[in-house]
């Protein structure tokens, strides 16, 4: 029963860290900004492509063998096509789609950030020591290890180079 607990508790914890719930909003986005850029694609893109031959950019097509047309219809009857009007069609989809997720989406979120991290108090970043402060440091604690602590006197405290003599 705690084994079941602590998976569906950890389970509660994945969904709500920040990347899911982002991860979830991105793809509602982008499924809903689809269809704006297939308009776009349809609407201005595939005319100007249209302007040097057919609007719709899936009658372009190339044929590897002997192809053969029907006259009535005027499609292909037989043969292997590739249709790289398709694929130009989706890959004008897929950079219109970048671009704009780039520009309209990423490029102000990453500035977004950087504002806010620049308004982040600099008390946060621990300061480094110049180098005037660190040698202080040095010196200092070298004096202490010369003093002795009044806890263990000893018959040579303060003086350097002495020798120890037995007695």
């Amino acid at each position: 029963m705690s084994e079941s607990k602590g998976v569906l508790q950890g389970f509660k914890e994945f969904l709500m860290r920040g990347n899911v719930i982002e991860l979830a909003v991105a793809v509602v986005v982008g499924a809903a900004f689809t269809n704006i850029v297939n308009a776009v694609v349809k609407g201005v893109i595939n005319p100007i492509i249209g302007a040097l031959g057919s609007q719709n950019l899936d009658n372009y097509k190339a044929c590897l063998t002997t192809c053969t047309v029907d006259r009535k219809t005027g499609q292909f009857t037989d043969g292997i096509y590739i249709l790289w009007g398709s694929v130009l069609s989706s890959a004008l989809t897929f950079l219109i789609t970048a671009a704009v997720v780039y520009f309209l989406m990423i490029l102000p979120m990453n500035k977004w950030k950087e504002r806010q991290a620049a308004r982040k108090p600099a008390e946060d970043t621990p300061l480094a020591l110049t180098e005037v402060e660190l040698l202080t440091e040095i010196r200092d604690a070298l004096i202490a290890q010369r003093i002795p602590s009044p806890s263990t006197p000893s018959a040579t405290s303060g003086t350097i180079g002495t020798q120890k003599t037995q007695e």
